[in-house]
């Protein structure tokens, strides 16, 4: 008897938590990939135990193109997906339902039938920040996210800054590209890799020289101090030529040598882990809490585990999630 209460007892505890918290796997297109609390009593609660902040999403479910939209491209981006779940507790309220959703609906004033709004609220339900409404870029739910914890006094973890930076990438026309030439595109890609608006930096050839392609951000980095940072290593300037072939076995050298290959990583991150590795420096800073997970608990038997570098990290992140 007692064996069949336990059991019993760990059954509707799990019904209890799939109704806290959405199916990630198995919900609207609307929420995307989040794992959201769907009562708002119990995710004040849970921000007030835990001292983070709720984020709250007021979707219309199921949705417009525009909710559609928001849910495949901004909330669906695996470190976009980890930081909302990890720094805050997400709440969604459907704008078009009745019951407790309307209930909350009124209580922030929000108008039903409506586009994604966001809003950062503290544990007694007080705005942190302006809500967000009419942005519907990933940048700027995460300027938002960023906004919202410097307000609370809180660090932006390393991963998160490297996410900015990729998604910023889609917002500028500042993004440009140079070449440069070497003794060793390795040593290049390392050490040009490490420097800050430098967004990726790729091995190659051109005009019988080994040749680093490099992205980088002007708004971040200018050209001239990219230059001066070359010369430091030995590295100066080749014209584009038109000629560049880029050598995908030679890319990312250190980290096709390390454990780091079987991780999803976006661009930025393959970009500093390499130069890290290279420099005999830990990449780990620029790891999320369920990437070093991953890196943590890889098995030895190295065989059966599957590349991932030159995957986009989204389907790396669902191939190695089993999604």
């Amino acid at each position: 008897m007692k064996y069949f209460l336990s059991i019993l007892i760990v059954f509707l505890s799990l019904q209890l938590l799939s109704q806290e918290r959405t199916d990630r796997s198995n919900q609207p297109v609307e929420l995307g990939k989040v794992s959201w609390y769907r009562d708002y009593d119990e995710a004040l609660k849970v921000a007030t135990r835990e001292k983070k902040a709720v984020l709250i999403l007021f979707q219309e479910v199921p949705g417009c193109a525009t909710c559609r939209n928001y849910g495949h491209n901004v909330l669906s981006h695996p470190l976009m997906v980890e930081a909302i779940e990890n720094l805050f507790i997400p709440l969604t309220i459907f704008n078009n339902k009745g019951g407790k959703d309307r209930a909350v609906l009124n209580k922030y004033d929000e108008p039903s039938w409506n586009n994604p709004v966001v809003r950062v609220v503290n544990g007694v339900g007080w705005d942190v920040i302006p809500r967000v409404s009419g942005n519907y870029s990933v940048i700027g739910l995460y300027q938002a996210m960023e906004k919202s914890l410097k307000a609370q006094g809180k660090e932006i973890p390393e991963y998160m800054s490297l996410l900015k930076a990729d998604l910023l990438t889609f917002n500028t026309s500042k993004i440009k590209e140079k070449y440069y030439k070497m003794y060793c595109f390795w040593s290049g890609e390392k050490h040009l890799g490490a420097k800050e608006g430098v967004l990726s930096a790729k091995a190659g050839f051109m005009d019988g020289y080994e040749v680093v392609k490099v992205t980088y951000d002007a708004d971040e980095i200018e050209e001239r101090t990219l230059n001066q940072y070359a010369r430091q290593a030995q590295i100066s300037e080749i014209a584009d030529n038109g000629q560049y072939r880029y050598s995908d076995k030679d890319h990312l050298f250190y980290l096709r040598k390390s454990p780091y290959q079987y991780l999803p990583l976006t661009e930025l991150q393959k970009t500093r882990i390499n130069s890290a590795l290279g420099s005999g420096t830990s990449p780990r800073k620029y790891l999320s809490p369920r990437q070093l997970h991953w890196l943590d608990h890889l098995t030895p038997q190295q065989g059966k585990l599957t590349t991932l570098i030159d995957k986009d990290i989204e389907a790396a992140w669902d191939l190695k999630a089993g999604l």
